[in-house]
């Protein structure tokens, strides 16, 4: 086909769209509310651009059936025409919104936001659902419904498609009473209501402002003529919103919500996106045959699926049912064996009881030899005397070393089975997938865990993960407790899509364990090994290094996302040295976080790579950063600080005092811990001797710091183990900065958790 007539065709099919020739058959699924699963009544559209019935989405936010009915600009009349839509039902409405509050506590896979809740609006405090079509957490704002449009074009073609289906089914006139009621023959779109032709005239004269009135054929459905904004009452929306994907006003461009938006013009949207439909659909009717053909493949593959599964259930029968039989077998040889063990122990052991009990004055073996003795013949006596003999003195023998000639212990029969257990849980079809690996590189936990994890090299694509977590200990934590998470009980979270997950609201200072597994075509992986994480003990406080505030140029080079700081020895730095006599007046070069702290406790966590020459890191007051930053560098030696590591008496004098200041020293692969005080306590045993050899400790791979403001006290943490290194006293009287001096080559850099909210703002 040529580019000109198929340019014909597609105007011949947009003509035929606008005239509404194409006929609405077997679209019945798209007009479906995917909540209540009745036609749609009084649609809304959503953030997401999916649509739900006013009334539902109502219910779904237990709002009152009183509201009156806001959406858009319009609403609808006491008497307008409106069909009835069935309530979803309350198993329905439960299930949706706690879905929506799970993926809020273990994060979502996408999430559409408004303004927040207003006291005093018709919405209730609980503003956020979840999207039936896509799952996404929707926040209507604190306007709630009132700020969604109501989606008129979808109306029109529910009514026609309502008109198609009950064409034997008249609109009856609004204003005749029954018994006389006629069939109406026109629909008054500003009245909003039907009329016959005599109630027409009648209510419409000439010479009147009324028989101005834009009339349509008869319909239920009634239509604003000028789609009014939502935000801005008393505005038309006269523009179009390509971030929002929404109709706006110009207030809304001006000053509103969507003021650094995209906009464009409603006209040029509409020619747009009017174009593009239409294309879509002339593309999708002219693939009618190849539709048709792919509709009877997947009908064939829906017959071999069909017949597929049920003969994979009965093999899978006949296996178990195999594994039925032999453990059958297995259990009456076992049983039999134990039965005839028992039944020769008991025989042995009655045995041994009636000879025993022959040993007793006249019964048995002794009363039998009580008569022997009575025999007064020699001869006869001697006869019988000799073998009886020989049988008391066995008696008198067994009853000297008595043993049991049977033990009762059945130790040897105990059936050990957890091999035969876990192979059981394990066994699986050839199609399961193999079981994830935690990457304890690059899983790290705050208050909220992002847990990473890697596939074996040769598996197959899988459907989806799920993450499965439990509290192992920490404050308030009680075994007993009957709470899902703190009784140790794993809790799951939502299908996972990715390689990685983000399980929210984590307790505070406690230990959690975490274990992944796989799922393809609805068979699951084994559990990944458990591995256990402890979470910080104040939330992740989220900063940038500054590169403002006393940012050194020369000897600082500062990356584009600003989470990383490296030290280098430029020109300036050796012409610098190379006056210098002694090492005691070369400074070092600070950047700070790009936000401070004023009050409550916060931690943050970062790495200092080990060939770093010289690093100190912790906090520091706005007026100490005055100070540091305005001094010469060449006049700022070490010395001077109290906190500067060197073991000189005149920097002990004063470190019994809280500063606005702490700053802990690394470097060379060392940690080194300074000189205990009252205010301040460590980790190891001798930090408080004068050996500086006792207060250096390996240099953890990551490193943790907690500001507690309201406490002012700073701690130090290895962040693999979160084990205090080191603690003390801090003068909070301003507000405090994450602080970082570097000297010589050296190399810090934040974690990607603590920034990763910075770099998304």
């Amino acid at each position: 086909m040529s580019d000109s007539e198929d340019m014909t065709e597609f105007a011949s099919i947009v003509e035929r769209i606008e005239r509404g020739e194409v006929p609405i058959k077997n679209i019945e699924r798209e007009l479906i509310c995917p909540i209540c699963k009745e036609l749609f009544t009084h649609p809304l559209i959503l953030p997401c651009q999916h649509s739900v019935c006013h009334k539902c989405v109502r219910e779904l936010l237990m709002l009152n059936h009183e509201d009156s009915f806001d959406a858009g600009s319009e609403c609808s009349l006491p008497g307008s025409p409106r069909s009835r839509v069935p309530s979803p039902s309350m198993e329905r409405l439960d299930r949706l919104v706690r879905s929506a509050t799970v993926r809020r506590s273990f994060g979502s896979r996408g999430s559409i936001s408004s303004p927040g809740w207003r006291r005093g609006s018709v919405t209730p405090r609980v503003t956020t659902i979840s999207c039936p079509g896509c799952q996404h957490d929707i926040d209507l704002g604190e306007r709630g419904i009132s700020m969604l449009f109501r989606n008129f074009t979808l109306e029109s073609i529910v009514e026609r498609y309502r008109q198609a289906a009950r064409a034997a089914v008249a609109i009856m006139c609004n204003i005749c009473k029954p018994p006389q009621q006629q069939e109406a023959t026109k629909s008054c779109m500003d009245c909003k209501a039907s009329y016959c032709n005599e109630c027409f005239k009648l209510h419409h004269p000439w010479g009147t402002p009324k028989a101005q009135h834009e009339y349509v054929g008869p319909t239920t459905n009634f239509r604003p003529k000028v789609l009014m904004c939502p935000e801005h009452e008393m505005e038309k929306v006269n523009m179009y919103c390509e971030v929002c994907r929404r109709p706006v006003c110009h207030l809304c461009k001006l000053g509103g919500s969507h003021a650094n938006h995209k906009v464009t013009s409603m006209s040029s949207a509409y020619k747009i996106l009017k174009e593009k439909l239409a294309k879509s659909i002339h593309y999708l009717i002219s693939k009618e045959d190849q539709v048709r053909t792919q509709i009877t493949e997947l009908e064939v593959l829906i017959n071999q699926t069909e017949e597929n599964g049920q003969l994979a259930e009965r093999r899978a029968n006949e296996h178990f049912e195999r594994l039925f039989e032999t453990l059958q077998e297995r259990k009456s040889e076992m049983l039999r064996s134990i039965e005839q063990s028992r039944s020769r122990r008991l025989n042995q052991l009655k045995g041994q009881v009636e000879e025993y009990q022959g040993m007793l004055e006249n019964s048995g073996l002794v009363g039998y030899a009580q008569e022997v003795l009575k025999e007064t013949d020699q001869s006869c006596f001697v006869q019988t005397a000799k073998q009886l003999h020989v049988r008391i003195q066995k008696a008198t023998e067994s009853l000297r070393t008595f043993h049991p000639a049977a033990t009762p212990c059945f130790d040897e029969f105990v059936l050990e089975t957890s091999k035969e257990e876990t192979l059981l849980k394990e066994m699986c079809f050839g199609g399961v997938p193999d079981p994830p690996l935690i990457d304890l590189s690059h899983s790290r936990v705050y208050n909220e865990a992002s847990i990473c994890w890697r596939l074996s090299d040769d598996h197959l694509p899988t459907d989806h993960h799920v993450v499965e977590y439990r509290r192992l200990s920490g404050p308030g934590h009680s075994p007993s407790q009957e709470d899902g998470e703190d009784s140790g009980v794993w809790r799951a979270t939502d299908r996972v899509y990715g390689p990685s997950a983000v399980v929210c609201d984590l307790e505070p200072d406690s230990l959690y364990s975490f274990r992944v597994r796989s799922c393809r075509n609805s068979m699951f992986s084994p559990y990944s090994p458990e591995v256990t994480f402890h979470s910080p003990p104040a939330p992740a406080f989220g900063f940038l290094f500054s590169d403002k505030c006393g940012f050194s140029t020369e000897r600082l080079i500062l990356n584009k996302r600003r989470d990383t700081v490296e030290s280098v020895a430029g020109m300036g730095f050796l012409l610098a040295a190379e006056r210098v006599q002694t090492g005691s007046y070369i400074g070092l070069d600070y950047i700070i976080g790009d936000t401070g702290i004023s009050q409550g406790r916060h931690y943050w966590a970062f790495k200092v790579e080990p060939y770093s020459y010289m690093v100190k890191v912790g906090v520091a007051s706005d007026s100490k950063l005055l100070e540091w930053f305005h001094n010469p560098r060449d006049t700022s030696s070490p010395r001077y600080d109290h906190d500067s590591g060197h073991d000189s008496g005149s920097e002990d004098t004063c470190y019994e005092l809280s500063q606005p200041f702490t700053l802990l020293t690394l470097g060379m692969g060392k940690l080194f811990i300074p000189k205990t005080s009252s205010s301040s306590s460590v980790s190891t045993a001798n930090a408080s001797s004068g050996d500086p050899s006792n207060r250096m400790l390996p240099m953890p791979q990551r490193l943790g710091v907690c500001l507690d403001y309201d406490a002012c006290r700073v701690y130090f943490y290895d962040a693999d183990t979160m084990r205090c290194l080191y603690e003390r006293q801090v003068d909070c009287s301003g507000t405090m900065y994450p602080a970082f001096g570097l000297m010589g080559s050296g190399k810090v850099q934040l974690e990607e958790f603590i920034t990763a909210k910075r770099l998304t703002f």
